[in-house]
């Protein structure tokens, strides 16, 4: 009785408080509809804050009735103040919809209900500014979380299939993957637009999306994170305003198992603090005779809207593996022939073994990857904004790695590197965006400082195997532990690494995105950037060698004219990078930085809808100042080399009917050498991938029916050949390639089924560094959502 009374109290009080107290709240929404989460509202008077859902929605609950001001924030757009009168007893409604900005790229929200869920263009991390793809004189391909799902694409490699022109990627020996990009070799170093490096596997877990960004982009980017064919970003997943996840179950061929989660919650009751984590546990036999992979990730996020103005994430990238080096091939191309004959060989006829490691799994190697980013936004004022952004990433190897070196047409003998190795880079930024009218002219600026840091520390032995017969093998050909190690102790069988070496970059730069008209856009950019090397520090000896300083001078222009606005816009663009050169040449001339520029035309379409989405583009790139050996002067190098690389681009992500999807692409790519040492001139550059490249996939998914959430998908990949090595004496051709890929799925609001065959047909396919690829794999996963 006594326990009833207290209840009947407490539930009298609570009524009697709510009858006597009101709610606020309210919806807010881009220009086009679209709700924008992640929005900063704020109860002004009673210094209140809250951020918006996915939805857009926000909730101001038990507010004493009165008159109130509810504050709109968001980076990258007006402050705009709403009025609200909040009744006892009440709820009062305050809604508010963008008229004009384009805030979507400075906020990161997530759109949703956009016709064409592959097609996501906008970004932050492009151009540094809040432009959309049409008013961007730079091309860029999004891989969107919502494809890679659907793939069921669990690497970086598979992910990639869909960037054109990125061909099969190369995996290093410790899991390091690299693309092709406009014939140059292409690494994803950039993280959420900052140096996120990692000289191990990258697990896709906490991806959002892949940014592909194609040409030299040492303006915004510098050159220590970006190559001349362009740059691969990785947008990472931000905790969100609500409480949900998944987990993920795989299994496959080879022993294959996988596990990955994503967990978010809001850590307040106002949803000024929100937390996510994303992780993902694998482990994977290889289809050869020996070898394998297990690697652990971890990604937690953290985001605190301080004050409406002021807002912080923070995030950490953690990641362990263990694995055994892939197949790395250099096939013995020294040409015995007196006629002066080319030395040709294709890879698939030299009798090399597609299925045999030569190598054990005691032979292993161990990674380490910590990568740590903090990022503060203030909204100085209507029309300005900072930005200041910190990351550290930091890569540990042990154990052993290993290439297998031809020492001759049917001999190998493996390289070995037992030891460890330390690579750390740090990046400090500070930016300054601002969107603002001179006279009726929209400018959008970007103003930034960036200190680049990079060490690397080597402590390892090199140590050269026993010669094997790769052509008739044998059963015991694989190269173990136990005999590196006794090798190892062999002064005629090693070399010692035990150095360190250290460089920074300074940089300021600036960008002005410039309406001449409401549809003529220029862009302008400029960065000046000092690097300054420290030289190679032999850990022995305590000798340093090779300390330098170079300071060059960026510049990219671009400019744009939407034939139909905000549908279709052609556009036409310069672009700049450099690398830093050491040395000098026999008269003691200091080497200039080695430069490349490019120019670049073509058109971008956005039409009906968002339903088919476009890019077509001819780009043009040189590099100068490059260097090679001076014939008449042995030790020396000469700066005057020259190659060219030119080519054509398409991309495509179409929905011409609800639930089907399209993805195509197309890459030529016209590369050669000129004014190069006589070995390579007017030849076109090894490893630069083939000259001509196709993808595609398509999909569909019933959305009504007894069969809405039932799906599948079909696509595939193309190459030319291409070459290993290719001299005026010896070529080692890779053969071209087509491989196809299929998915079925069931797919509904709770969970996903899904299953997926990797190259269906078992193509015989080769990397760059002749890495065989995995015949057909078959892959199974079970999504749960809560």
């Amino acid at each position: 009785m006594k326990f009833l009374f207290t209840t009947l109290l407490l539930s009298g009080f609570y009524t009697s408080f709510a009858q006597t107290t009101g709610n606020i709240d309210g919806k807010v929404a881009l220009v086009d509809g679209q709700p924008a989460g992640s929005v900063s509202v704020s109860l002004v008077e009673l210094h209140k804050n809250t951020l918006t859902d996915d939805h857009g929605n926000y909730t101001f609950k038990k507010v004493t009735p009165g008159n109130y001001t509810i504050r709109v924030q968001m980076l990258g757009a007006a402050q705009k103040d709403l009025s609200v009168t909040v009744i006892a007893g009440q709820t009062a409604h305050s809604n508010y919809q963008l008229a004009k900005e384009n805030v979507q790229a400075l906020q990161e929200v997530s759109i949703g209900g956009t016709a064409n869920k592959f097609s996501k263009k906008e970004s932050v991390y492009i151009a540094r500014l809040p432009l959309k793809n049409l008013e961007n004189p730079q091309v860029y391909i999004s891989v969107p979380k919502e494809l890679i799902q659907e793939q069921l694409a669990v690497d970086l490699g598979s992910i990639a299939k869909n960037v054109s022109g990125s061909g099969i990627p190369m995996l290093a020996n410790q899991g390091r993957v690299t693309f092709r990009s406009r014939g140059f070799e292409t690494e994803p170093m950039v993280r959420n637009g900052v140096a996120g490096f990692a000289y191990t596997a990258i697990d896709p877990a906490n991806l959002e999306r892949i940014e592909a960004i194609k040409g030299p982009s040492a303006t915004l980017f510098g050159t220590n994170l970006s190559s001349y064919g362009g740059l691969f970003n990785r947008v990472t997943k931000k905790p969100y305003n609500g409480v949900g996840g998944e987990v993920s179950l795989f299994g496959g061929s080879w022993d294959y198992k996988r596990m990955a989660f994503d967990i978010n919650t809001p850590l307040n009751a106002d949803k000024t603090v929100l937390f996510r984590l994303n992780g993902a546990g694998t482990y994977e036999n290889s289809f050869q005779d020996a070898g394998f992979t297990k690697s652990l990730s971890i990604a937690p996020s953290f985001s605190y809207q301080i004050t409406d103005k002021l807002s912080m994430l923070f995030d950490v990238e953690y990641g362990k593996a263990e694995g055994t080096s892939v197949v790395r091939f250099n096939p013995y191309t020294k040409n015995t022939a007196k006629d002066g004959s080319v030395k040709i060989q294709n890879i698939r006829d030299m009798g090399f073994p597609y299925d045999k490691l030569f190598g054990s799994n005691d032979l292993a190697y161990r990674t380490q990857m910590v990568n740590v980013f903090a990022q503060f936004n203030y909204k100085m004022s209507e029309n300005w904004t900072s930005q200041t952004v910190m990351s550290r990433a930091s890569t540990i190897i042990r154990g052993y790695i290993s290439a297998l070196n031809g020492v001759s047409d049917t001999e190998l003998s493996p390289l070995v590197m037992r030891g460890y190795t330390a690579f750390t880079a740090t990046d400090l930024q500070q930016n300054f965006t601002g969107d603002f009218k001179i006279g009726s002219h929209r400018n959008r600026v970007v103003i930034g400082l960036d200190f680049y840091n990079n060490t690397n520390v080597f402590d390892r032995v090199h140590v050269t195997g026993p010669k094997v017969n790769f052509v008739n093998p044998g059963a015991d050909s694989g190269i173990s532990r136990k005999t590196i190690d006794d090798l190892a102790f062999n002064p005629k069988s090693t070399v010692v690494r035990n150095e360190s070496n250290a460089d920074n970059s300074y940089a300021v730069y600036a960008s002005n995105v410039f309406n001449v008209s409401e549809r003529l856009l220029a862009m302008l950019s400029l960065r000046l950037d000092r690097y300054q090397a420290d030289g190679v520090t032999n850990k022995v000896t305590d000798v340093n060698k090779g300390a330098y300083g170079q300071t060059a001078l960026s510049p990219k222009l671009g400019l744009v004219y939407q034939l139909i606005k905000d549908r279709v816009s052609l556009f036409g663009s310069y672009m700049n990078s450099f690398t830093n050169k050491s040395g000098a040449d026999v008269n003691g001339n200091v080497f200039k930085p080695e430069e490349a520029n490019q120019f670049e035309t073509g058109i971008k379409a956005d039409i009906f809808d968002h339903k088919l989405v476009g890019t077509i583009s001819y780009y043009d790139i040189k590099v100068k100042n490059m260097t090679r050996d001076d014939v008449a002067n042995a030790g020396y190098q000469i700066q005057d080399g020259n190659q060219k690389s030119r080519g054509v681009e398409f991309e495509l992500t179409a929905n011409p009917f609800p639930g089907f999807n399209i993805i195509a692409g197309y890459a030529y790519n016209d590369s050669k050498f000129i004014d190069a040492a006589p070995s390579v001139e007017g030849l076109r550059p090894a490893l630069s991938g083939p000259d001509k490249m196709v993808n595609f996939w398509l999909s569909y998914k019933f959305q009504h029916g007894q069969l809405k959430g039932f799906g599948a998908g079909f696509g595939g990949n193309a190459g030319s050949s291409s070459f290993q090595t290719n001299t005026t004496t010896s070529k080692v051709i890779i053969p071209a390639y087509t491989m196809f890929d299929a998915t079925v799925f069931y797919d509904q609001r709770r969970f996903r089924i899904g299953v997926k065959v990797d190259n269906l047909t078992s193509e015989k396919a080769w990397s760059v560094r002749l890495t065989p690829q995995s015949p057909a794999r078959y892959l199974a996963n079970l999504t749960v959502r809560f």
